[in-house]
């Protein structure tokens, strides 16, 4: 396991037994579970992010990728024309 660097949360007494209880049913430490469904949680609010933010120092190189020809790429054209999974 990679070093682990303590974080400090206050919770009230009826958010502990709540997350206890939902550490139990996991079948994990109350440790555990709150760090993994922090990181869940995390990655989630990371992913649903919509501004994409772009140093201005990169900014010439991001305007010609995005001014370049479009390429092609074999494996996404077949997979393209392919019947999804869900419809077979």
């Amino acid at each position: 396991m990679p070093n682990l660097a303590p974080v400090s949360v206050r919770v009230s007494k009826k958010e502990r037994e709540l997350l206890e209880a939902a550490a139990d049913q996991s079948r994990t430490n109350l440790s555990d579970f709150i760090r993994r469904k922090a990181v869940e949680a995390a990655e989630i609010d990371l992913l649903q992010q919509t501004r994409v933010t772009i140093p201005a120092a990169k900014w010439k190189q991001f305007e010609a990728w995005v001014n370049s020809p479009a390429k092609e790429i074999p494996a996404l054209k077949k997979l393209s024309k392919s019947r999804p999974v869900w419809q077979d």
